[in-house]
């Protein structure tokens, strides 16, 4: 009866591996590693099968509802660790625009699961506190910036207007937002196709003659000017957040770099936090000379060893459960720091793990099913979404190693010239999957994504 309560059911045992017991749910696979499965007779076997029982009714420390580990697309961890400069130098720019001082708008920049999303998160959280209006968008591909920007200003104005003595003045400014939205092309849908004008769900009638010229660079500059003068008359400052910043349309990118100018020369208190992959400065230096002056830019990157162990050992220490010093050191060599893995490889070892302190040997078992979750979730989700003809581009990368690679070594590996490789490439980097990291070199947006394709059987 015991064994079957553990490995019986919904949850029976996989076939084991070589040298690990078969595995069930987190919980129980605990329960299953402290069984002597080579005893020689049942009566040694029943009495690991006692050890082991006795051992998770007596002890709490590890029990995975309280697993303090948050692995997730743009989901804040428990201990937001190694990113305190950033979130200072944030602090610093929403003092300096709300007392009316000169600042630019922020760029953060950084491959996938280095946290900068959550950064944009915390930071919006941030200006919410100082009371100021916020809104965020996040780019797409081939999609006009007009009516995402109208919906954050829209919000940014919502949580002002309580605030705002001169009700008149609230509803000419959305006004003002209602042309801005109604501005759009009516072929600006899916698929190009035509159709009823796009109502913004703002009831102050239409404002005509103010940002709805149908020129996005004439319009935003205009719209900014207006929404930033409500800000001024509290105090206060508007923050739009655009995560995927490298996906804006490039004449879209344009106008937002004019509306930044044109607002940063008159003072208003209206900034632009942008998050997106390495290429994002190279794309908005395309749009603008001027953009390196325009916004601040700030790399977001892997954690240093003391930051990754702080992460996972402040959250863990609130569960009364510490880490030996090798535990730790093993858990940074399998994550490389990057934020994203230190979460997934710490929930995994959690589970796992027998008691306090988690061991060495802990991250040693669980890394294997860390790998498994992230090969089939962070790494191939992404590789599913390419083309054969993309994938056969990536595994060449791959090939090649971990850093950048040029365009023409990937070409010479495949036998192929580098023009007829070109549609492959620019879908790959259309898709999120690489970018370019200098003229005529590449490399992949995921940290570790060559690794997985060495290891994937083709």
């Amino acid at each position: 009866m015991a064994i079957a309560a553990l490995a019986a059911g919904p949850s029976a045992a996989r076939p084991a591996r070589e040298g690990r017991v078969p595995h069930t749910r987190s919980h129980d696979r605990r329960a299953l590693r402290g069984l002597d499965w080579a005893a020689r007779s049942s009566a040694a076997f029943y009495r690991s099968l006692e050890a082991a029982l006795e051992s998770r009714i007596e002890s709490n420390a590890m029990d995975p509802v309280r697993n303090p580990y948050a692995p997730g697309a743009g989901q804040r961890p428990p201990e937001l660790a190694g990113r305190e400069r950033e979130v200072q130098q944030f602090e610093v720019v929403l003092e300096r625009v709300a007392r009316g001082r000169p600042e630019r708008s922020m760029v953060l920049t950084g491959l996938r699961g280095v946290g900068k999303t959550v950064m944009l998160n915390t930071f919006r959280s941030l200006a919410i506190q100082r009371m100021w209006g916020t809104g965020k968008i996040e780019a797409r591909p081939d999609q006009s910036i007009r009516r995402p920007v109208a919906a954050a200003l829209h919000m940014a104005l919502r949580e002002l207007a309580p605030r705002h003595r001169a009700p008149e003045r609230i509803e000419h400014v959305l006004g003002v937002l209602k042309a801005f939205a109604q501005a759009a092309p009516e072929s600006a849908g899916k698929g190009g196709k035509g159709g009823p004008r796009w109502q913004p769900g703002i009831e102050a009638p239409a404002v005509r003659g103010r940002a709805d010229s149908g020129d996005l660079e004439i319009d935003l500059v205009e719209l900014f000017v207006d929404a930033s003068s409500i800000a001024t008359d509290l105090g206060v400052g508007v923050a739009v957040f655009i995560d995927e910043m490298q996906d804006v349309p490039p004449d879209d990118i344009s106008a937002l770099c004019t509306a930044c100018h044109e607002l940063s020369q008159v003072g208003g208190p209206l900034i632009v936090v942008g998050a997106g992959l390495p290429h994002l400065p190279a794309v908005l230096s395309a749009s603008k000379s001027y953009s390196e002056r325009l916004f601040r830019y700030t790399r977001i990157d892997r954690l240093a060893r003391s930051a990754a162990d702080h992460a996972l050992t402040a959250p863990a220490l609130l569960e009364n459960v510490g880490f030996e010093p090798d535990a730790l050191q093993a858990l940074y060599d399998a994550s490389d720091g990057y934020p994203y893995f230190v979460q997934a490889y710490g929930k995994v070892t959690w589970d796992l793990a027998l008691h306090s302190p988690i061991t060495a040997e802990d991250v040693k078992v669980a890394a294997p099913e860390a790998e498994e979750e992230l090969a089939v979730g962070f790494f191939g989700s992404r590789f599913e979404r390419a083309t054969p003809a993309e994938r056969d581009y990536m595994r060449a990368m791959a090939a090649l190693g971990d850093d950048p690679v040029a365009t023409t070594e990937v070409a010479a590996s495949l036998g192929r010239r580098p023009s007829s490789l070109s549609p492959a490439r620019d879908s790959l980097i259309k898709k999120g999957l690489i970018y370019s990291a200098e003229r005529g070199q590449i490399a992949f947006t995921v940290p570790h994504f060559g690794d997985f394709l060495r290891r994937r059987p083709e």
